[in-house]
């Protein structure tokens, strides 16, 4: 999956509008490095045992971490604000699970403390203003609950753009090519001082900080990718566990 740069004022810009490349988003999704066999175990393997656990996945796409995490026993509900990503979501979990159209930039559609976790894979780095969605997340959390955070790692840009400025929270967009469709995602850089200080203003204490290794199957299925990294782990994420205070 390669990226090209693109001015993120042109017109060509439309801001993450997954409803237009759903599906081929999917189908890319779920067989690629990043998301197939990095960010999936690593949400996985940071949640562990799930067994009976209520867990609310915030902005789940077409819900392959759902799978995972009902798989291993958790009770799984979902929201994303793309309708069709939700209704690939529901393809896959069925009907009896708790799949919502919902904006995670806005009020969430359950009540206080509802779950022992809240999963947030690679939807934060959308947002300029981390005030209000984390105030949400940690209202529908129990005292001492996990918010599984992961998102872009905030030295991927200063990498790509040398010249910038680490410490501003900057907006910037690539163009990608998804199962041969091309389409426009839009980000939000931020430091790594300003994630941890939007956590501890929000009522969590970090828990865990991660830069995982990919899943093992991964040297033998993307060894040009990863060959580029000596530690043969990608520089692209960043993951948090938190704890809700």
């Amino acid at each position: 999956m390669g990226a090209v740069t693109v001015d993120p004022e042109s017109p060509e810009a439309v801001e993450n509008d997954y409803d237009t490349f759903a599906e081929a988003y999917t189908v890319e999704n779920d067989t690629n490095l990043i998301n197939a066999y990095y960010t999936l175990p690593a949400i996985v393997n940071l949640a562990g045992n799930v067994a009976g656990r209520r867990i609310l996945d915030a902005g789940c796409g077409a819900g392959p971490i759902s799978v995972a995490l009902r798989d291993r026993g958790a009770i799984v509900a979902g929201f994303d604000r793309s309708a069709k990503m939700v209704e690939l979501a529901r393809q896959r979990l069925g009907t009896d699970t708790d799949l919502r159209v919902g904006d995670i930039a806005g009020p969430l559609p359950y009540p206080d403390g509802a779950f022992d976790d809240v999963v947030v894979a690679l939807v934060l780095h959308y947002l300029k203003d981390w005030t209000t969605p984390l105030a949400e997340l940690r209202r529908v959390l129990k005292p001492g609950g996990r918010l599984i955070v992961a998102v872009n790692h905030p030295f991927v840009y200063k990498l790509m753009y040398p010249e910038a400025d680490y410490f501003a929270i900057t907006k910037w967009s690539e163009e990608y090519t998804f199962n041969g469709q091309k389409a426009v995602l839009t980000y939000w850089h931020r430091p790594l001082h300003a994630m941890a200080d939007a956590f501890t203003a929000a009522g969590f204490r970090t828990a865990v900080i991660s830069e995982p290794p990919p899943a093992p199957e991964a040297r033998e299925l993307f060894p040009d990718q990863l060959g580029k990294f000596a530690s043969g782990t990608p520089l692209c994420s960043l993951f948090f566990v938190l704890e809700a205070i």
